[in-house]
């Protein structure tokens, strides 16, 4: 039986290898992860994104797909992501009063928070000895998935770990953001999703929206605020040093 399961067979390399296996599986391990978080009561380190992320690659590997083909077979789900974070200007709208009274306090903190995300990022890789290439690709690590791919390959970073390092600055944002603005004794709503939308962009905004309405709001706020100023001044100012 095993040679039916081999990679030399022509029917289980086509099936594995298929764009439609590789969706469907993605899909089964994000509803995996999806039923493991509810059933932990919200546990942070539980999440979908971390739990379905962390088997699908498990699997992947296992069955011999590489991360290039992976990405190109889900293909679709990538494109997905831009529909998606256009989708969160419905509960922009619904909060537009809130946000027109605090236009100028948001413009400075998402100018200031997105700065600093993108040249501490450098600045620790720079001092650990990364390579051009690793620090351009890590400049957008707090920028939502779709712009960070985009801005990345057009300054010469690499899409790939663009994609990694926003990854895990969101798993991490995810898992200790909300336990460090409880120390900080932190309640307001809008000043929650202000913090999870700048530096731990759409995972956190989902988390977001479980708080309330208008913490989903301010965190779409924040994420699509961070994402334009950083697609514009990265790209500027790498220009600007070249």
């Amino acid at each position: 039986m095993s040679e039916w399961f081999s990679d030399s067979s022509s029917w289980y390399y086509a099936v594995i290898h298929s764009p439609i296996f590789v969706i469907t599986l993605s899909l089964i391990m994000y509803q995996f992860g999806l039923w493991s978080y509810r059933r932990s009561n919200h546990f942070p380190l539980l999440h979908p994104t971390v739990v379905g992320a962390c088997l699908l690659a498990i699997i992947i590997r296992t069955i011999g797909i590489d991360y290039d083909e992976y990405f190109s077979s889900s293909h679709i789900i990538t494109l997905l992501l831009g529909p998606a974070t256009v989708a969160l200007a419905v509960p922009l709208y619904q909060n537009i009063k809130h946000i027109r009274k605090l236009f100028w306090p948001i413009i400075v903190t998402i100018c200031c928070g997105a700065t600093f995300a993108a040249v501490s990022a450098v600045a620790i890789a720079y001092w650990m000895g990364a390579s051009t290439e690793t620090l351009l690709s890590l400049s957008t690590k707090s920028i939502t998935t779709p712009i960070a791919m985009s801005v990345a390959s057009s300054i010469g970073g690499q899409t790939s770990l663009a994609a990694g390092g926003v990854m895990v600055t969101a798993v991490t944002g995810l898992c200790f953001g909300p336990h460090i603005l409880r120390w900080m004794n932190i309640v307001d709503d809008r000043l929650w999703g202000l913090c999870l939308g700048i530096t731990a962009h759409g995972t956190a905004t989902i988390l977001s929206f479980e708080r309330s309405p208008t913490t989903g709001a301010f965190a779409s706020l924040a994420l699509c605020l961070t994402g334009t100023f950083s697609a514009i001044l990265i790209p500027l100012v790498v220009t600007l040093l070249k």
